[in-house]
């Protein structure tokens, strides 16, 4: 079977023409999935006509050589239901010219950064990649942190352009952190100064470019992997870097008018909104993100691997609603019409029958998941009621159960991290299992890591011994029967 390149696709023939205007660090399906897409929507309307560089995030990468090889074409399938209607479409996206790995070519990327044609600097790196890493510069090769990337970056552009005020980049990090625009800019001003760079290097980054919060939303569930050979036969050809989506989706923006008309996703008919991003990701991080986090523990121990395959069983479907409706909506400071009209929808999103969307890819990196998306409801719940909400805290009982060293072995292990918080997890569950400590002592020792969390969360009325009481449960019992007995209390 042929595989995709532009050799025979010619649909999109003419988008060899358009200029590299977006330099975009992270590849992977949520941004292939959602800003490529956009900007290919975009593209197909004659309202941008330009292209995205792609840079590999980290130096184990798999996705540019695959890029690359297909000349940056790949297919967007999108499967649900979209006003009571079914939507099944599959699309080639085009809007890529080619990806980049930078810890062989480096000096690419900064050619990248001597063209006047980018404007715009896209990301994914997840919430764990935006944040601050001490990390000496060298100018030949790649930083390691993606903060530390956009740096060099940025300042290789404010030497080559003179510090020109036109020279400046508009900034759209889509990492799921409140005030993502604000925390990136942030670190690299420090980076900026613990590298010593000059004073009016930092002022051109300060003045003259833009750094935007945002709030993304739509579940790209990335490579069909189960149902690869319909797609082969459905599409008539190889493609390795399918990625599957809902049509959902859902972007915002603080930004200014000039901005919006650079590059007006809005005017491509995409559920782009250029106002105050609040109000949009509390509801989303809170519902949608926190019940992701919530279930994904519960239904892997459970047995199960999507979260469709969660919401099919009754048990796990009721323990999910229940942590929606009773707890975190409870709490929540918005119009309540409005939150409660977003928590229906994201029954029916987790509930859509073609979204195989894996419980493993949402544990990535699930102590910093938990930390953001859960914990502000366990603290404000406390902090109103006087009393530990039972599903948040059983899920976090679920984490730590998931985070046990067996899933972090083997070829392709299931648990993926940042190193040292999988080390920390491995070392607590090992000198449980040799009988250095007992299971009350780990728990609290986990809870006290301000590395994990930022404060010490042993301080939280209650919190360790219901954890405790729930994780001895879990590991005595079962994932299962653990869930049914705190569903009966009701």
């Amino acid at each position: 079977m042929k595989r995709l390149s532009k050799q025979w696709f010619t649909e999109h023939k003419h988008v060899d023409e358009y200029p590299e205007r977006i330099i975009q660090f992270g590849e992977g399906n949520f941004l292939r999935g959602f800003i490529d897409w956009m900007v290919h929507q975009m593209n197909k309307q004659g309202l941008f006509n330009g292209r995205i560089v792609a840079i590999q995030p980290t130096p184990h990468g798999k996705v540019v050589p695959k890029l690359n090889a297909q000349n940056g074409l790949y297919t967007v399938a999108l499967r649900g239901m979209e006003k009571g209607e079914v939507i099944d479409e599959v699309e080639v996206v085009s809007s890529i010219s080619r990806g980049i790995n930078p810890y062989n070519d480096w000096q690419e990327v900064l050619k990248i950064a001597e063209n006047k044609d980018i404007h715009f600097v896209f990301s994914n790196t997840t919430e764990a990649g935006l944040s601050y890493l001490a990390e000496e510069y060298n100018p030949e090769e790649s930083p390691f942190s993606f903060p530390g990337k956009l740096t060099a970056f940025l300042y290789h552009r404010y030497q080559v352009m003179n510090g020109a005020v036109e020279a400046g980049l508009v900034i759209i990090p889509c990492e799921l952190l409140e005030d993502n625009g604000d925390i990136l800019r942030e670190i690299v001003l420090r980076i900026a100064k613990d590298w010593k760079l000059p004073d009016s290097f930092i002022e051109w980054v300060q003045t003259s470019n833009k750094f935007c919060n945002t709030l993304v939303d739509r579940i790209v569930t990335g490579y069909p992997k189960n149902e690869i050979d319909e797609y082969r036969t459905r599409l008539g050809y190889e493609d390795e870097l399918i990625t599957v989506g809902e049509p959902y989706h859902l972007f915002a923006i603080e930004a200014d008018e000039k901005t919006a008309e650079a590059i007006p996703f809005h005017k491509a008919g995409l559920n782009v909104f250029w106002s105050d991003v609040k109000s949009f990701r509390d509801i989303k991080v809170r519902i949608l993100n926190g019940a992701h986090t919530m279930m994904f523990a519960a239904g892997y121990l459970s047995g199960k691997k999507t979260v469709l395959e969660t919401m099919k069983d009754e048990l796990l479907r009721e323990f999910v609603r229940r942590g929606i409706y009773s707890e975190i909506l409870s709490v929540i400071k918005l119009d309540a019409p409005q939150a409660k009209a977003f928590a229906d929808s994201v029954i029916e999103r987790f509930s859509n029958p073609y979204n195989h969307h894996f419980l493993s890819d949402i544990g990535l990196n699930a102590i910093y998941k938990y930390k953001s998306r859960l914990l502000p409801t366990l603290e404000d719940w406390t902090n109103q009621k006087y009393k530990l909400p039972e599903i948040v805290s059983f899920s976090l009982a679920a984490l730590f159960a998931y985070y046990q060293p067996v899933r972090m072995q083997g070829n392709i292990p299931v648990i993926r991290d940042q190193p040292e918080v999988m080390q920390f997890f491995k070392h607590s569950w090992n000198d449980l299992n040799n009988g250095n400590v007992q299971l009350e002592n780990m728990v609290k020792t986990i809870l006290s890591q301000k590395s994990l969390w930022e404060r010490d969360l042993n301080e939280i009325d209650d919190l360790p011994e219901s954890v405790c009481h729930y994780l001895s449960e879990i590991l005595d019992s079962g994932m299962e029967n653990a869930i049914g007995k705190i569903l009966k209390k009701e």
